[in-house]
């Protein structure tokens, strides 16, 4: 009896256009949330996905059929897409909003996802051509909620792994060993395919795309959608009150020797217990 054939993998790797991590967070004249007027870029641990697909693929060689980015934001987000083009995604879809319009929530971010995943599923000719793998970052760090992949797992049904510091894919068992890191070093889990997977920092380090492929990168395909084509709401559930920088600090003060340091703080009303 044949052995049956290695399913070919159809990555999916989500990223996002967000305030890069080296400028200094000022909140907005209006309160209602950060100043946005400043540089962007693909959040960090995107980029740690887009690269861990991509080395997935040099594993796997031909293992890998395609690496697919998706972002969900205003017309300059394409830039993150090209971004991930260039460092070795071979197309991408551009969900597009208008500028004005608000960050989707990580619901309607999974719900995108899971729509965008089932669209190209239900289309597929053979298992060869549907999703079955998606890596994305374990946290944006303008919001820093970490939920999506969670959520995306369980609207789909899938198998998750979040906080991957390993990845091993075996594409003739059809599952994944991963290592995750908790609180108290590292949980190794074996997961079956098809799997939603969040990086961590010490997956990998990202490369720099090189001008070769930055260029290369602006004739691969970039389809766009709307959210009306997904038939997704991005109404937002939650509203911001108001958004305030924390109180600066004070300077501190110098004390002489112990019996200073003990009265100072029963001055401040803290008693040994």
């Amino acid at each position: 009896m044949r052995p049956s054939a290695a399913r070919l993998l159809n990555i999916l790797v989500p990223v996002k256009r967000a305030v890069d991590y080296a400028v200094k967070i000022r909140v907005n004249p209006q309160q209602t949330g950060i100043d946005t007027n400043v540089k962007h870029s693909m959040n960090p641990f995107d980029e740690i996905a887009v690269e861990e697909a991509v080395r997935l693929r040099e594993k796997l060689k031909d293992g890998v059929k395609s690496i697919k980015a998706v972002t969900i934001g205003p017309p300059k987000s394409v830039e993150t897409l090209r971004t991930a083009l260039a460092m070795g995604a071979d197309s991408a879809i551009h969900v597009e909003i208008p500028e004005s319009s608000p960050s989707p929530e990580p619901l309607a971010v999974a719900k995108t996802l899971r729509a965008i995943i089932e669209k190209q599923n239900s289309a597929a000719k053979s298992d060869e051509e549907k999703i079955d793998l998606v890596i994305l970052g374990k946290q944006a760090i303008d919001d820093d909620l970490g939920v999506t992949g969670q959520m995306l797992a369980g609207l789909l049904g899938w198998s998750q792994a979040t906080f991957a510091s390993k990845v091993e894919v075996d594409l003739a068992k059809k599952e994944a060993f991963v290592v995750r890191e908790i609180d108290g070093g590292g949980e190794e889990i074996q997961c079956k395919l098809p799997l939603v997977v969040t990086t961590d920092l010490r997956l990998n380090e990202p490369r720099y795309a090189s001008l070769p492929n930055i260029m290369k990168a602006k004739k691969k395909p970039v389809e766009k959608l709307s959210p009306s084509d997904l038939s997704v709401d991005y109404t937002p559930q939650l509203e911001t009150l108001k958004v305030t920088e924390p109180p600066k600090r004070v300077g501190g003060g110098k004390v002489a020797n112990v019996d200073e340091l003990i009265a100072k703080l029963k001055e401040a009303g803290i008693e040994a217990a």
